[in-house]
């Protein structure tokens, strides 16, 4: 068994240059945050992990990328530029704002085009009419925070949707013929290794593009913070070597058609509780092909 299609061989596929995500926080929320459908939003949510410093929401979407795209082109000078719509969720709000976001970004010199990470219940057919008429003149990849296929997870860690609203979502999304793309987080609270691995199976089913996992971490300033400290035992926190077993079985299980964009997130040491592996993404990805070899899968 090969590692799943990578994302990069993706993209490398649809553009005959090298592209380079560039965060953007455009000033956002979440209907579990502002009391649409609840506060505090989702027990594990500090959004200090995933922004860059250089994606401020009070930054323009236009300073946004200049300083991204410096940082980059300092290295790479030829690279073209993705903008991605990433803290919190970026269809969330009024159609006609959105899309002034969204072609802000576009044109962009050397933007190419967009990725952009939301809830499936965030997703009204009117911006999906929008959204596919981006999609025939540009790039783009919608990525939809699943999290777990288990409505149990859904509810323990408070994320607002159920897992049939998501494959509706992404059903109504992958027919339009636009890039459709999930996001898991394996280890939540309460799920076994036969509960995660039945994820694999779970989301094979549905039309997908992209699938991008990362381990359960603990981040001080959350609720799932809290729940850890007054129940532990419905945690476990794998190991480095654990969590290796743990992807290549889920691998084994994915269809092999989905392009496969990350195993592991990084959040920032200072907030970080656990686990704490020490290890980058590349490192990781490294330790995977190791185990494939030694598994007699590669």
């Amino acid at each position: 068994m090969a590692i799943e299609k990578a994302f990069k061989n993706f993209l490398q596929e649809k553009f005959p240059f090298k592209v380079q995500k560039i965060s953007i926080n455009a000033g956002f929320t979440c209907p579990n945050r502002d009391g649409t459908k609840g506060l505090g939003g989702c027990t594990y949510c500090n959004n200090q992990t995933f922004s860059p410093q250089y994606a401020a929401n009070h930054k323009s979407v236009t300073q946004q990328l200049e300083e991204g795209i410096r940082f980059f082109s300092r290295k790479y000078p030829e690279i073209k530029y993705i903008a991605y719509f990433q803290a919190y969720t970026n269809t969330y709000g009024e159609t006609g704002s959105l899309l002034k976001k969204y072609n802000e970004a576009l044109a962009y010199p050397g933007v190419v085009g967009l990725i952009i990470g939301t809830r499936p219940d965030c997703m009204p057919d009117e911006l999906l009419d929008k959204l596919e008429k981006i999609d025939r003149r540009s790039f783009l990849l919608i990525e939809y925070g699943v999290e777990s296929t288990d409505n149990n997870t859904l509810q323990l860690i408070n994320r607002g949707h159920t897992y049939e609203e998501a494959i509706e979502t992404i059903q109504r999304t992958a027919q339009r013929g636009i890039y459709t793309g999930v996001h898991l987080i394996l280890g939540l609270p309460g799920e076994t290794r036969e509960t995660i691995l039945s994820h694999a199976h779970k989301i094979s089913l549905l039309p997908l593009t992209t699938v991008k996992l990362h381990q359960l971490q603990l981040i001080q300033n959350t609720e799932m913070a809290r729940q850890y400290k007054e129940n532990p035992e419905i945690f476990h926190f794998y190991t480095a070597d654990e969590y290796v077993d743990l992807c290549i079985d889920f691998m084994e299980r994915l269809n092999p058609d989905f392009s496969l964009e990350r195993f592991v997130s990084q959040s920032p040491k200072e907030l970080l509780i656990a686990p704490d592996w020490g290890l980058k993404n590349y490192e990781f990805t490294e330790k995977i092909k190791k185990r494939m070899k030694e598994r007699h899968l590669l």
